[in-house]
C-alpha cells in the first residue's frame, strides 16, 4: 500500500512539473504583453515594469526562475492588482469556492445514489421512471440554464433565496444545486445500473435465502459494491464542479477563484494566469489521488503487490 500512494504521488509532482512547464510557455506564445492598454505607457515605464517583472530576461532563465518559485509554493505576483500575490489572492478567495464545491458534491453524490438506489429497487415502476426523468434532465440541461432558472424561480418569484451574492450560508443552496443538478443525474443513472446488476448476482440471491431483511442486503452488500464507480467518478466529478463553478460564480456573483480567473484571462496577467491554472491542477490532481486510493480502500477484492493493483 505504501509502494502504492508513493507511486501515485511521484506521478502527481510529475504531472504538476508538465502543467506548469505548458502553462509558462503558452503563455509565452501569446502575442502582446500584460501591459497593453488603449493608453500605452511611456517606453522607459514599459522597460521598468518589465524589469521589475522580471519580463526583460531570456525566455530560459524566465522559465528557471518561475520553477524555483512554485517549487517554495511562490506562485508571484499579480501584474494587475499591484501590491497583491498570486498566494494571497488564492488564500483570499479560495475559501468561498471550496465550501461551494464542497456542497455540489455531498449533494451529488447523496442525491444521486439516494435515487438511482430507490429507481432500482422499484424498477419499471413510477419511481424508477421519475428517477430517469431527472437524470436524462440534467444531462440535457447545462448548469449555467439551471442556474438562470433556479435564480427566476426561487430567487425573484418565491423570495426564499438571494439573487446573487454571499451574506449568509443559505446563499449556497441555488449555486449548489446548479453545480450539482448535472452530477445528480449521471450518478444515479451510474448506481441504478449497477444495482440492477449488483441484485441479481449470486450472493444476493444467498443472502435473501438466509432470510436477511431487505435493508440489510441493500445497504450492507448491494449498495457497497454498487457504489464503486460512483467512487471512481469522484474524480473526474471534482474536475466538473471546479471548472464548472468558473460560471456559476460568475452568474451567482460569489466572489471565488472563478471570478479571478476570468479577470486575469481578460486583463492577461501571466503571473495569476499561470498560477491559478496550477492550482486548479493540483487540485483536481489531488481529487483524483484520493479517488484511486479510497477505490482500493473500499473494494476488498483489490491486493496490492509489488506496487500494483490486482483484481
Amino acid at each position: 500500500m505504501v509502494r502504492y500512494v508513493l507511486r501515485k504521488l511521484l506521478l502527481v509532482l510529475i504531472s504538476l512539473f508538465i502543467l506548469a512547464t505548458a502553462t509558462f510557455f503558452l503563455m509565452k506564445a501569446i502575442p502582446g504583453d500584460p501591459f497593453m492598454s488603449e493608453k500605452m505607457p511611456s517606453p522607459e515605464i514599459l522597460a521598468n515594469l518589465k524589469a521589475y517583472y522580471g519580463l526583460d530576461k531570456p525566455v530560459m532563465v524566465q522559465y528557471w526562475n518561475y520553477i524555483k518559485s512554485i517549487a517554495t509554493l511562490d506562485l508571484g505576483v499579480s501584474m494587475k492588482w499591484q501590491g497583491r500575490t498570486v498566494n494571497g489572492i488564492v488564500e483570499g478567495s479560495f475559501g468561498n469556492s471550496l465550501r461551494l464545491g464542497l456542497c455540489a458534491i455531498i449533494v451529488s453524490v447523496c442525491v444521486g445514489v439516494t435515487l438511482g438506489t430507490i429507481a432500482a429497487l422499484r424498477h419499471r415502476r413510477l419511481m424508477d421512471n421519475l428517477a430517469m426523468i431527472i437524470a436524462v434532465l440534467g444531462v440535457a440541461v447545462p448548469s449555467f440554464v439551471m442556474a438562470t432558472l433556479l435564480q427566476f424561480v426561487f430567487a425573484s418569484k418565491l423570495h426564499l433565496f438571494d439573487v446573487a451574492g454571499l451574506n449568509d450560508p443559505s446563499d449556497y443552496v441555488l449555486p449548489s444545486l446548479a453545480l450539482a443538478f448535472s452530477p445528480i443525474a449521471f450518478i444515479a443513472r451510474l448506481t441504478r445500473s449497477n444495482m440492477l446488476e449488483v441484485m441479481s448476482s449470486d450472493y444476493i440471491k444467498t443472502a435473501k435465502a438466509k432470510g436477511l431483511s431487505g435493508t440489510a442486503i441493500t445497504i450492507k452488500h448491494a449498495l457497497r459494491n454498487a457504489i464503486l464507480p460512483v467512487v471512481t467518478y469522484l474524480g473526474p466529478l471534482t474536475t466538473g464542479v471546479i471548472t464548472g463553478s468558473v460560471v456559476i460564480e460568475k452568474i451567482f456573483g460569489i466572489p471565488g477563484l472563478g471570478k479571478h480567473f476570468v479577470e486575469s484571462v481578460s486583463n492577461r496577467d501571466y503571473t495569476l494566469i499561470m498560477g491559478l491554472t496550477l492550482f486548479y491542477g493540483a487540485i483536481l490532481m489531488a481529487a483524483r489521488f484520493l479517488t484511486d486510493v479510497a477505490y482500493v480502500l473500499v473494494d476488498p477484492r483489490i491486493k496490492l503487490t509489488g506496487g500494483k493493483e490486482k483484481a
